[in-house]
């Protein structure tokens, strides 16, 4: 079971704006790109069949602080850590670090809430449903005390 998944990524020049910085939107795209890479880490597909239906990860919560710029060919550490699981969602802190030589900064801190559901037909509605156990028994909860900076 793993609880926490760390994916260091270069910035590219695509992602900056006008000044040369990270656009904030594209936090949120980090947040979900190691997401998805936490669940492949796991042996999980994004959106798994569990009998004759998919499953997908829809949003239901997403936040981000930001504290210090990013910048084109920054690199940036994103360590992803389980805050929550409960039978039909999980809750996930994102901590942003750029790392210059040996020296860390935090630059932004996020969250997302997901809910696992069903989704009937490509385009189609979904519903909420209770996490596979196979699914459920590869992801488990930070442990408490578990050492995040502030």
């Amino acid at each position: 079971m793993a609880y926490e998944f760390k994916l260091v990524r270069l910035i590219q020049f695509v992602d900056t704006d006008m000044a040369g910085i990270v656009h904030f939107a594209n936090f949120f795209r980090y947040m979900e790109e190691t997401e998805h890479a936490f669940y492949r880490s796991l042996g999980l597909d994004v959106h798994p069949r569990d009998g004759g239906r998919t499953l997908g990860w829809p949003r239901v919560r997403a936040k981000c602080d930001y504290r210090h710029p990013l910048r084109f060919d920054d690199q940036v550490e994103i360590h992803l850590l389980v805050q929550e699981k409960r039978e039909k969602s999980v809750s996930y802190l994102f901590l942003f670090n750029k790392q210059t030589g040996d020296e860390i900064q935090e630059v932004a801190r996020g969250s997302l809430t997901v809910v696992c559901a069903s989704m009937t037909q490509p385009g189609g509605k979904m519903a909420s449903v209770p996490i596979p156990a196979q699914i459920a028994a590869k992801i488990e909860v930070a442990p408490t005390g578990h050492p995040v900076p502030s």
